[in-house]
């Protein structure tokens, strides 16, 4: 700044003060502008979640099973008082278990995969299946799925009082999809179901194909302490009880006492001759020492064996 104009400011202010001094009104100095507040700098609205995990998540369903409901039809609950048919499951499971974690006395292939069948309908296959699968869930080293592989006539969700919904034959159909958007978590906290699926007219092909073969091995090995506990066709009945068992590496056969023949329970064992082990359940077997109603069993180990009933 020049010294003019230091000057001219000056002499400007000092007659500002002899006019205020004369009792002249001056308009007071403006306001300094206060400066506007900051603006607050907008956020990016956040990335949308894919579409695709959104499904997988409502996919992946939690089911409630009415225990009470199951006791008073006779099937094991895990929180029941100690009753004779939980005791019976819990020697039936226990060479089960032992092959299928590997320390039976003689190495099981496949052996966390466990069939459960009849000769013929209405022995008790369904109702030995939805036992076992209770009582294993509650060991303390393992987990159970309990998969409905009766395509032709599901029954697992029914007893359960669960809807039926895709599974099985849908993803051996699609070998894309993901086993865990169609496994239902129960209320029982080891317990897992997978149902049947969508019913197809060629379930037998589909059961027998390279596809089926593939999800069986990765069911049997993506979980080292996980057993999975297939309801099957009768033998008799469909092939694809048959083909089903072929690809697992225990067999449970369900006899009813009394009620089917010997020869019957022969030409099904022929069936699964291949089977590495067999274990023959006799349903509804009266005993002597309490004149109830219970099971009776016995084993086959190896190809051709036949199991001899206790």
């Amino acid at each position: 700044m020049n010294k003019d104009m230091s000057s001219l400011i000056e002499q400007a202010a000092q007659r500002m003060v002899q006019l205020r001094e004369a009792g002249v009104d001056l308009p007071e100095t403006p306001a300094r502008a206060q400066p506007a507040p900051p603006q607050a700098i907008p956020q990016p609205a956040p990335p949308p979640v894919p579409q695709v995990a959104l499904q997988a998540a409502a996919s992946s369903r939690r089911v409630e099973i009415d225990l009470e409901a199951l006791a008073l039809a006779g099937i094991v609950s895990p929180n029941a008082p100690r009753s004779r048919i939980a005791d019976q499951f819990r020697v039936i499971k226990r060479p089960l278990i032992a092959n299928a974690l590997g320390k039976g006395a003689a190495v099981v292939a496949k052996g966390n995969l466990i069939v459960v069948t009849s000769a013929l309908p209405g022995e008790g296959k369904t109702f030995t299946a939805i036992n076992l699968a209770m009582s294993i869930a509650t060991e303390l080293d393992c987990t159970v799925m309990l998969v409905d592989a009766d395509v032709s006539r599901p029954s697992v969700m029914r007893v359960l009082g669960l809807p039926p919904g895709p599974g099985l034959l849908d993803m051996v159909q699609d070998e894309s999809l993901n086993m865990s958007d169609f496994l239902l978590r129960t209320n029982i906290d080891k317990l897992t179901v997978l149902p049947s699926g969508t019913q197809h007219p060629r379930a037998t092909e589909l059961l027998a194909s390279d596809a089926m073969t593939r999800l069986l091995d990765a069911m049997a090995k993506r979980y080292p302490d996980r057993i999975i506990v297939f309801d099957s066709p009768p033998l008799l009945l469909a092939t694809e009880s048959q083909v089903l068992a072929s690809h697992m590496g225990q067999v449970v056969v369900v006899v009813q006492a009394e009620k089917t023949s010997q020869s019957t329970v022969l030409q099904a064992l022929a069936t699964i001759e291949s089977c590495p082990v067999k274990l023959m359940l006799l349903n509804q077997a009266r005993t002597a020492a309490t004149e109830g109603y219970g099971y009776g069993y016995g084993y086959g180990y190896g190809s051709g064996s036949e199991p001899q009933l206790a």
